[in-house]
């Protein structure tokens, strides 16, 4: 399975590093590829590393303003013109998305896939992984977003938040064994 995650790029303390090195050591054993921003850098990096030490693919998405910094050794990695061209590419590469830490350019991809998602343009299953209660506030978010009738369908059928890597992973392993 592709699996594209949506994530920071900056240099992170543990709580945060430890659960992505976490998920990207399960998803490389497990042999399935990462789909990401191409970034050598920050948490990009901690998840490219994890993913490669335990035997995944890495499949890169990089923008040019950024070309110097996309990871060297990647199995594949293409160069696009720009932000919304990188989205679109990441999002037809993968089969599945998961949402980690970030900051107003990970939300930006979070909300491009569950708008397409919302308005049945997708059908890939989204997890967020809420790290160290990182996105209880946009959960919240979302929930009165729900419960106000904003959504036209459930917030479940959208995105399933889990707490831990394992949880997230499992998660899209039954979504893809269910299709």
């Amino acid at each position: 399975m592709n699996i594209c995650v949506f994530l920071s790029a900056a240099d992170l303390d543990e709580r945060y590093t430890r659960p992505a090195r976490e998920f990207a050591e399960l998803l490389g054993k497990a042999g399935h590829t990462l789909v990401w921003g191409g970034s050598d850098s920050g948490l990009m990096k901690v998840v490219a590393d994890g993913v490669q030490e335990a035997g995944g693919r890495l499949l890169g998405v990089s923008v040019e303003f950024l070309a110097n910094k996309a990871r060297p050794g990647a199995d594949e990695m293409i160069i696009a013109a720009d932000l919304a061209e990188r989205k679109k590419l990441l999002l037809e590469k993968a089969d599945a998305v998961v949402i980690m830490v970030g900051g107003t350019g990970t939300l930006d991809e979070a909300t491009e896939i569950l708008e397409l998602k919302k308005h049945g343009r997708t059908h890939k299953p989204v997890v967020l992984l809420n790290t160290a209660g990182f996105y209880d506030g946009l959960r919240e978010q979302f929930r009165r977003m729900e419960a106000e009738g904003f959504l036209p369908r459930p917030l479940a059928e959208l995105v399933f938040f889990a707490d831990e890597p394992a949880g997230a992973l499992a998660y899209l392993e039954e979504q893809a064994a269910g299709h």
